[in-house]
């Protein structure tokens, strides 16, 4: 049975434990800060939603972990607390192996391949997203990862004891591998715990490195491109299902709108954050030889244990990537 949008909000916000007048409005929270073009293209879509809905639907972007800390907004989600936000996939993959389909390293290191991939992943990620309760939207990758540190870095040999920021399994996996000590940091954060030592060193995209102004505290970016992260905006299920058809029709064409521009929005910036790293006086080069090799073969482990941790599906999904 479907029902008018009201209606729907309605229905939701008993899911919600919420009034019905204010579940006219979604809060819809974000990790990363204002400045940055994934909560910017937040804002894109709630914009764009409230006008294919006729201002049925209002959403209030909250960026920079305002609203809910980044690692507590799917939770938030799933249990109705609030009906929309946005995280990166693989943050979830200890609870879901599978959401760490896109921290494999070396394997899809240009944005062609990450899409091809995604292409290749998401109807799985997305079913398994089902059984806990959300539904995806729309997903933009991040540019590719590298590593910020406050020296030359050449091998693992110097690596050994510093404190790295983590954000995932598949970024702890790799701190242990090259002998650091992996300390678990939002993003929000970042700065704080590299101004008190609590970090020393990270791997990220020139863009967190870029809204952070980590060259106050750190020197060294090394060009890894070790893989491109998603982030995904996802709703409640329940809260999803119990909106009019047209509804849901409005709100998806805003997200596929949305998914596109944020995607070529994020290859457009790629250079541009190394260059502003440098001009800020940072250190931006390729990773030596030595180093890449040593990463290689920590990736290709990684990629061994997350088949073995999901089994046929993981596998279907290279299997598919590679067949393309």
């Amino acid at each position: 049975m479907k029902y008018s949008v009201k209606a729907a909000l309605t229905v939701s916000t008993i899911a919600l434990g919420a009034t019905a007048a204010s579940a006219e409005k979604w809060d819809m929270p974000m990790a990363y800060s204002a400045t940055n073009f994934h909560s910017e293209m937040g804002v894109v879509f709630a914009d764009k939603v409230r006008e294919y809905t006729s201002g049925d639907l209002d959403i209030t972007v909250h960026p920079g972990g305002s609203l809910f800390k980044g690692g507590e907004i799917k939770r938030a989600i799933q249990t109705g607390q609030v009906p929309i936000g946005e995280r990166f996939m693989a943050a979830h993959a200890n609870e879901v192996p599978l959401l760490g389909w896109d921290n494999l390293p070396f394997v899809a290191t240009t944005y062609a391949d990450n899409a091809k991939l995604w292409e290749a992943a998401k109807d799985t990620v997305n079913g398994q997203l089902a059984d806990i309760n959300l539904v995806t939207l729309y997903t933009c990758p991040w540019p590719g990862q590298g590593f910020y540190f406050n020296k030359d870095v050449n091998s693992s040999a110097d690596t050994q004891g510093v404190k790295f920021r983590s954000y995932n399994t598949a970024t702890a996996t790799f701190a242990e591998a090259l002998g650091m000590v992996p300390v678990q940091v939002e993003a929000a954060e970042l700065s704080q715990a590299l101004a008190t030592g609590v970090a020393e060193a990270f791997i990220s995209s020139g863009s967190t490195g870029y809204d952070r102004k980590v060259w106050e505290h750190l020197s060294n970016y090394y060009k890894v491109n070790a893989w491109l992260p998603r982030n995904y905006v996802m709703v409640n299920k329940g809260v999803w299902e119990g909106l009019d058809a047209d509804t849901q029709a409005a709100v998806q064409k805003a997200a596929d709108e949305t998914g596109a521009a944020c995607s070529a929005k994020s290859e457009e910036l790629a250079g541009w954050y190394f260059e502003q790293l440098e001009a800020n006086g940072m250190k931006v080069e390729n990773a030596g030889a030595d180093f890449l090799k040593e990463l290689e073969a920590i990736g290709a482990d990684m990629q061994a244990t997350w088949l073995k941790d999901t089994g046929a599906d993981g596998q279907a999904i290279l299997d598919a990537y590679n067949a393309n």
